[in-house]
């Protein structure tokens, strides 16, 4: 791309292709005859040097002529080399080197707010934007490191997210120490790096998680409320699933095959362990199977669709992957072709979504649920942020995003809001992206959980929809989130792009075996004449209610306090407070760099042993405060936590009246 960008340089400003004055260093090195031995040795022993700083050579200057008679073509290289920067981590080089157009290899803080009059203010992350504003004031000079660090933070989603406290905790939290060394003691550093790799923000594993490991690893007592990961928190297996993964598993002498097996285990799952090893095949559990998964455990999850929806669904059309993650990583891979393509997302959203967006080079465009009014979603919102993000900002909307129950807000969507989301999708010719993989987990009477794809199908003007739905074993009632069973529905999706899909699901082989036959399980369990059934009904029904319990306790427990307010949790198995601190917080977090729900969060951590999920790491309105936390502790832990969350947030506020 610094090739391809030179070039075009010289083409635009030298009639006939000519170059500038200044030769193509990188060109013209390239050209080079190799090294002699002695030159070799020398480049050996001067490693350290060559990773410490980079050499003139490094960079293409190519010197503009007078910049007063360049400034519209450099404007117009300079945007499009931001573009390519903000898509793909790449071009950096080239982008400080149309910023610094004497070759002095070095640029100042004015230079770059000249560069950011050419930029949309929209990508640029506001932290970065005032420390740009704030340094110009003070003047000084920016290296290109000192400038690849800049850009790393004005193309986050999310400031709070701070790498170097992450690289501080990090291997604390696994047990090692790392031996002390410099970058440029390495070829692959945080500068040679994926750039998109390093500003990727998943705040659900984020700082405050990684300091928490790092006490844990130390003896400290964490409860880990900040994932949905039910059996890490105490919440038992169900029998049935376990027992027919077994005799899939154990060989035949000591499972299927035993005289004693019927003795150890139910009828109707050993019958379903002999159909399930039959679908599975002679191999057995640990060979590969077809990259979109065995064919009897699609059909399962077809049947179920079907008759959930009372629509006809094809297992041709059923993917299974490793989790519902997976899947949505493979869709926005095939979604995102060029530069400008852009996903739209709730906020608060899940940080799965900003994340791979953000690997993969796609530009966020978020629409704001309304608190006020239970995280209600709104077609004047929806039009809003759309004609915003194309008219104003030039982008493509690919998809949409939709999480239903929310996660992290807890809302059930209504019949009213899915038609909203299936028309505004089908009018302006967007994927629609259905995350549903809280379906089984709606704790409010009053509400009903209806699929993007009934709806779809039901409603006027939107049979051609693209819609893929997705679901999982992690969530629900199951909780079986090691299992990584998962699946992903395609609803009129063209069928080259679902042979393109099946091909990067080939790349990566298959998805796990325990996990396809565990998705198989969910979606088909135990009929009520079964013997197994009323087992499989008391221990599932035990779990929904102590969740029904838990979400109504702590969304009560937190609203006692002074400060806080939060509203029900309806589904999933969250609770998203938002949080009144004193300025003098406000103002302590500023100086630590922090967002003020991170200090809060940390804070919360070091006295109480809490781990929950800095709000700012899901997206909200400017200005909320808050954080994400589960309630799946069990039922007495939860309510000493709900007591420690009144403790702490006093203490707190006592700290910084």
């Amino acid at each position: 791309m610094l090739r391809r960008i030179s070039t075009k340089v010289g083409q635009r400003l030298y009639p006939g292709g000519g170059r500038p004055p200044s030769t193509d260093v990188a060109a013209r090195s390239s050209m080079a005859p190799p090294p002699s031995p002695r030159q070799s040795n020398h480049h050996r022993d001067d490693k350290s040097r060559r990773y410490s700083s980079k050499k003139s050579s490094e960079f293409i200057y190519s010197r503009l002529a007078d910049a007063s008679t360049m400034t519209p073509i450099i404007a117009k290289l300079q945007q499009e080399c931001w573009d390519g920067y903000v898509a793909t981590g790449r071009g950096c080089q080239t982008l400080f080197q149309l910023i610094d157009t004497n070759s002095s290899g070095r640029i100042t803080w004015q230079d770059i707010r000249f560069f950011l009059e050419n930029v949309r203010e929209s990508d640029v992350n506001p932290a970065a934007r005032d420390d740009l504003m704030r340094m110009s004031r003070e003047g000084g000079m920016m290296t290109f490191r000192d400038f690849q660090a800049w850009l790393i933070k004005a193309t986050k989603v999310d400031p709070s997210t701070m790498n170097t406290f992450a690289s501080r905790h990090y291997h604390a939290s696994i047990g090692s120490v790392p031996e002390s060394s410099a970058d440029a003691q390495r070829s692959w550093n945080k500068h040679t790096m994926s750039q998109n790799l390093r500003r990727m923000q998943y705040a659900v594993r984020g700082e405050v998680v990684i300091r928490a490991d790092a006490m844990a690893a130390e003896g400290r007592k964490i409860i880990y409320t900040n994932i949905g990961n039910p059996h890490a928190v105490g919440q038992r297996p169900i029998t049935y699933y376990r027992q027919v993964l077994a005799l899939c598993d154990l060989p035949d002498e000591f499972g299927i095959g035993n005289p004693s097996v019927a003795s150890a285990f139910p009828s109707d799952v050993i019958e379903r362990a002999l159909e399930m090893r039959a679908a599975v095949g002679p191999a057995g559990t640990g060979a590969y199977t077809n990259s979109q998964g065995i064919s009897e455990f699609r059909d399962d999850v077809a049947k179920f669709i079907s008759a959930r929806d009372g629509h006809e669904s094809s297992s041709s059309d059923i993917f299974l992957t490793n989790g519902a993650s997976s899947a949505i990583e493979h869709v926005l891979t095939g979604l995102i072709g060029n530069n400008r393509d852009a996903i739209m997302i709730p906020i608060p959203q899940y940080p799965i979504y900003s994340a791979i967006i953000s690997r993969l080079g796609a530009r966020q465009v978020g629409y704001y649920l309304n608190e006020e009014k239970g995280w209600a979603i709104t077609e004047r919102e929806l039009e809003l942020r759309r004609t915003a993000a194309v008219e104003r900002d030039g982008l493509e909307i690919r998809a949409l995003t939709l999480i239903n129950p929310g996660n992290p807000t807890g809302q059930v969507l209504s019949r009213d809001e899915l038609e909203i989301i299936c028309k505004f999708c089908a009018k302006y010719d967007i994927v629609l992206l259905a995350d549903e993989v809280y379906q089984k987990n709606i704790y409010d009477e009053s509400k009903e959980f209806f699929s993007a794809r009934k709806v779809a199908i039901e409603t006027p003007g939107c049979e051609d929809l693209q819609l893929i739905s997705f679901h999982s074993t992690s969530k629900g009632l199951i909780g079986e989130c090691g299992r990584r069973g998962g699946s992903m529905e395609l609803h009129n999706i063209d069928p080259f792009v679902q042979t393109q899909l099946y091909k990067l699901a080939s790349s990566g082989l298959c998805s796990g075996v325990a996990g396809q036959m565990m998705m198989s399980l969910m979606v088909r369990p135990p009929l009520p004449h079964q013997e197994s059934y009323e087992l499989f009904a008391k221990e599932e029904n035990a779990i929904f209610e102590s969740l029904k319990r838990r979400a109504v306790s702590l969304v009560k427990g937190l609203n006692a306090i002074d400060g806080m307010t939060c509203n029900p949790s309806e589904g999933a198995m969250y609770a998203f407070p938002r949080v009144e601190l004193p300025p003098k917080a406000l103002d302590a977090a500023a100086k630590q760099n922090q967002t003020p729900d991170t200090m809060y969060a940390l804070s919360l951590l070091e006295e109480t042993g809490i781990c929950v999920v800095p709000a700012s790491g899901f997206g909200q309105k400017e200005g909320r405060i808050g954080f994400r936390t589960t309630f799946l502790p069990p039922e007495d832990e939860l309510s000493n936590a709900i007591v420690e969350f009144k403790r702490h947030h006093e203490l707190f506020c006592e700290r910084f009246a």
